[in-house]
């Protein structure tokens, strides 16, 4: 089920024109895969699906690690441990795994975003497509370059130069609002279930949501399945509420090579554009749709998490 409305989330989030008569309820998202399964079939409903299957393996896994590791730099002690580190400790740990499995996530919007009937790209394809992207040309200025300070236009003519308009740098279109979405999403997705994690082991909850603690070590006691799935739902669903309007920006900011002239808009004009469009409830488009996945996603996943480093002795 997961596959499907993710799918369609995306389609959404980047305004595809097929599918924005859908957008806005529950119903809608119900009539957008009842469109894709009759034009595509179910391969059409998990379009893009591997590649997020095959991105989430090391994300999750240099995240979780970065964490570890940022969080014993940042807090040695219990005495230091508050909440702007615990929030810090995730952000930098998100930052450090988005960015070595940005590219997949790239493939991934755009194997979902295309709608087009006929035969469909393979990843060869859309990777050799995003490669070879090239910016529309910008259109001449009325004002003659000879009128220009000669400083000023040998400036700007290095900089056209020398900035890559094509190639790997391509599979990196978006990042910018990516970095500025994981600081909130992570940062905050940590600090939840760390925060939740304290307050299901206060006394008063402890008899009812902790395991007893068999441990030598000094660390907390481990909370039962419940308790364990609750705190890291908890965490799911305040990060991708905090981080939501960055992520519809991005997701729009990915797909611009494969709509309209190809221009490349930055952050604050594709902003600017969602905004002019449907207000600022653009900015929320698919966001229930993105808790079906998030909140059981970070549920299981900070339950494996916390459930491994117990029996690994970590």
């Amino acid at each position: 089920m997961v596959g499907p409305l993710d799918r369609v989330k995306i389609l959404f989030q980047t305004s595809n024109p097929q599918f924005a008569k859908y957008t806005g309820s529950w119903f809608g998202a119900v009539d957008a895969m009842k469109t894709i399964y009759s034009s595509d079939g179910t391969r059409g409903l998990f379009r893009g699906h591997s590649a997020t299957l095959l991105r989430i393996f090391p994300y999750a896994g240099i995240k979780f690690l970065a964490y570890e590791q940022v969080r014993a730099s940042l807090i040695k002690d219990r005495s230091q441990e508050t909440a702007a580190r615990r929030f810090l400790s995730g952000s930098i740990a998100g930052t450090i795994s988005v960015f070595f499995t940005y590219p997949l996530e790239v493939i991934r919007v755009r194997l979902a975003f295309e709608t087009k009937g006929g035969a469909r790209a393979s990843y060869a394809d859309i990777c050799r497509q995003i490669y070879h992207e090239h910016p529309p040309r910008p259109i001449a200025s009325s004002v003659s370059s000879s009128s220009l300070p000669s400083a000023a236009s040998t400036a700007a003519a290095a900089v056209q130069d020398f900035t890559p308009s094509s190639g790997f740098i391509n599979f990196y279109r978006g990042f910018t609002p990516t970095l500025w979405g994981m600081l909130p999403y992570a940062g905050a997705s940590f600090l939840t279930h760390d925060s939740a994690g304290d307050l299901l082991r206060r006394p008063q909850f402890a008899p009812y949501t902790t395991l007893p603690n068999t441990a030598t070590t000094k660390k907390p006691a481990q909370l039962t399945s419940w308790a364990q799935l609750i705190a890291g739902g908890l965490a799911g669903f305040v990060s991708q509420t905090v981080s939501y309007p960055l992520e519809v920006v991005r997701r729009r900011m990915q797909v611009g090579g494969a709509v309209g002239d190809g221009r490349r808009s930055g952050m604050a004009e594709t902003a600017n554009k969602i905004y002019l469009e449907r207000g600022w409830r653009g900015f929320f488009v698919g966001l229930s749709i993105g808790y079906v996945k998030v909140v059981p996603l970070a549920s299981v996943s900070f339950y494996v998490y916390e459930r491994g480093k117990f029996y690994l002795g970590i």
